[in-house]
């Protein structure tokens, strides 16, 4: 008799650092548990990137201007965030958990969700590798990671949410419609406020009530919104865990100032910082863009968005930075030089990283085509830069 491989149930879990920027500057910092923190930056245009658990037992959350934060919470502590710091935690916390399974999809710079199934013969050998993930997180990082084991990305997605803050939940296999049943309907991904509301006003307010209603009726009423409601309530989600992560379709980077700025060269200099760690983005991702992206918005909050293809895909910073500063000339010339509130770069139209080189491509005096030797110099930037910090080492202007 032939032996059967045997059917092991679908396991996928989500894991969620818990308060993530707050948790990495505790680990810094043990000094700040235990305290309301708020990462973000101070002042009348400062907005809260993650604030604490002590923090927001006075209503204090992330997105909120710092000036309300503050409001609520006088004695919170701000702590300007570091987001190279950030990343390098992420990174650390996505490699422990690929030790783990290597199917993984990150789901942003604090989450991913991991493919589980069949991990050993032993009913519970899914939740015992979350548990000594989440025991490797904790010793090795300092902070600690949610999650939730069930039978889709939506059920664990929204599980995690529940598990908070350091929890496991695990929702046995099959059982997915009953867990989410009693819950709100908010609580199921891509159900946004109006959404919501809509849904509230026709007598919809948990995701067992949206799970029983006619698929066809939701469908007439909502769309293809409505139409995968249904299934999507009762933890039904075919999407599996993509383990080489999603199809990057852009990369960009932009900062918002704490005052409106008028300075033509800080606008410049502000444009150059940001177009090398767009260009560092490109070469981490292996990719190449063949459009750059220039975004301005005045003081009045109108935004201003022009954009320039190349004449072969780039990931070499000059380029880049050659198309921003010829996109931002543009914008002067026929906008005038106006208050400037926030400016972004970004690059889309990305490529696989293959370059063919044509014979244009003149060699320097070392035999190098140019445009290689900016490349191999931006790789040497990437790399001091990784062990000594981001403004270790900078392109000259």
């Amino acid at each position: 008799m032939t032996p059967t491989t045997p059917a092991f149930p679908t396991r996928i879990a989500h894991f969620d650092l818990d308060s993530f920027f707050v948790a990495v500057e505790r680990a810094r910092n043990p000094e700040l548990r235990g305290k309301p923190v708020l990462v973000g930056f101070a002042g009348p245009r400062g907005v809260v990137s993650t604030a604490s658990y002590e923090a927001r037992v006075f209503g204090c959350r992330s997105a909120q201007p710092m000036a309300v934060a503050l409001r609520l919470c006088p004695h919170a502590i701000v702590v300007e965030p570091d987001h190279e710091a950030y990343v390098a935690v992420s990174r650390q916390f996505h490699e422990l958990l690929r030790g783990v399974t290597p199917v993984v999809e990150p789901a942003g710079i604090d989450e991913a969700y991991a493919d589980l199934t069949g991990l050993g013969l032993e009913a519970d050998a899914p939740r015992a590798a979350a548990e000594r993930l989440r025991a490797r997180v904790r010793e090795e990082l300092g902070i600690t990671v949610s999650v939730c084991i069930a039978g889709s990305k939506t059920t664990a997605k929204v599980g995690s949410d529940r598990a908070k803050p350091d929890g496991l939940i695990e929702v046995p296999p099959g059982g997915d419609a009953a867990f989410l049943a009693p819950l709100p309907i908010r609580d199921l991904p891509f159900v946004g406020p109006k959404f919501g509301d809509a849904l509230a006003q026709a007598g919809v307010r948990t995701i067992g009530q949206a799970a029983a209603l006619d698929p066809k009726w939701l469908a007439s009423h909502f769309g293809a919104a409505g139409e995968s409601l249904t299934e999507r309530a009762r933890g039904i989600d075919h999407a599996p865990v993509r383990g080489d992560g999603r199809e990057q379709k852009q990369i960009s980077r932009e900062t918002t100032f704490m005052e409106d700025l008028t300075d033509l060269v800080e606008i410049r200099r502000v444009l150059h910082r940001l177009t090398e760690r767009v260009g560092s983005d490109l070469r981490s991702h292996g990719r190449r863009a063949r459009t750059v992206t220039l975004k301005l918005r005045w003081t009045d909050f109108t935004t201003l968005s022009r954009s320039r293809t190349l004449e072969r895909p780039a990931q070499a910073t000059p380029p880049i930075l050659e198309a921003a500063r010829a996109l931002l000339d543009e914008a002067i010339r026929t906008e005038g030089l106006r208050p400037v509130r926030l400016i972004g770069v970004g690059v889309t139209n990305l490529v696989e990283d293959a370059m063919q080189l044509g014979l244009a491509d003149l060699a320097g005096a070392d035999g190098t085509p140019s445009v290689l030797r900016d490349e191999r110099l931006d790789h040497v930037i990437d790399d001091l830069r990784s062990r000594f910090g981001d403004r270790s080492v900078t392109r000259g202007t």
